[in-house]
């Protein structure tokens, strides 16, 4: 019998991956409150999930990598073609594949509370997809509603998890990312069920939070991020895991420095798929 559109994928899924242990990787279980927010809204926030040191050496890894391809942040950046460096999205400054660049990055992708939530969401085995850095410039950053990855066949099961770890305040001013109530569990394209991709939407939550929290999200979920009302930045590290029988984004095998491979710890490799 089809799955119904309201019964979360991950109700029964298993909540850990044997190998992450054998490893050596810890998995810290989500509250069962957690869990049941997940997967009915398809988002879920983890508070404090950096300390004030992390938090500044990744602002200030995140400011060296940015500087060299944009030049220093100033609050009279407003975007345009020659800031469009990834993703064709002007207004934004991105960084691509950040796991080579700094050891401070190390420890978003072997977080035990991040790989529980992944985990839980895909009830399988995963690897890292990508780990890449945006923020919208002042006055820009708006998006349409959009899924990451293809959108989902009925009944199939969710299979990517895309986080966004706050290194700035996400405000309703400063263009936090809205989501849609639910919408993982609505299989298609989202063409199918909203004329206007821009405009306000019935189940809209904005995601409002304080730097150092993580937002997960099933990437099956509509999302968008917003415009930066405000002169100052909203920076994002975006972190995002897919079951191992489906393809990397940055495949690490091709990717990957020698210095860091040596660097990183057995369950690192494994997750990077290396």
């Amino acid at each position: 019998m089809e799955k119904s559109m309201l019964e979360s994928d991950s109700a029964t899924a298993p909540c850990c991956d044997p190998t992450l242990s054998t490893l050596g990787a810890e998995v810290a279980p989500l509250s069962d409150d957690e869990r049941d927010f997940l997967d009915a809204n398809g988002y879920l926030i983890l508070p404090n999930m950096m300390d004030a040191a992390w938090l500044s050496e990744l602002r200030q890894a995140y400011e060296r990598l940015m500087t060299v391809k944009y030049g220093a942040w100033q609050p009279s950046m407003s975007g345009g073609a020659t800031t469009d460096f990834w993703n064709h999205e002007q207004g934004t400054r991105r960084l691509t594949n950040l796991v080579s660049e700094d050891p401070a990055f190390d420890r978003i992708y072997l977080h035990p509370r991040l790989l529980a939530a992944v985990l839980h969401v895909t009830g399988r085995a995963v690897m890292l997809h990508s780990l890449n850095a945006r923020d919208a410039l002042p006055g820009q950053g708006a998006q349409a509603l959009h899924v990451d990855g293809a959108a989902l066949k009925p009944g199939e099961s969710s299979y990517l998890v895309n986080t966004a770890w706050l290194l700035d305040d996400f405000t309703a001013e400063n263009g936090s990312t809205r989501v849609i109530l639910g919408s993982h569990r609505i299989p298609g394209p989202i063409s199918e069920h909203v004329a206007d991709l821009m405009a306000d939407h019935p189940a809209q939550q904005i995601v409002e939070a304080p730097a150092g929290s993580v937002l997960v999200f099933n990437a099956h979920l509509w999302h968008s991020g917003r415009m930066n009302r405000t002169r100052a930045t909203r920076r994002v590290i975006h972190c995002a895991f897919v079951v191992r029988d489906r393809a990397q984004g940055d495949i690490q095998r091709d990717l990957i420095r020698k210095s860091v491979y040596e660097r990183i710890s057995p369950a690192a490799r494994y997750l990077l798929n290396v």
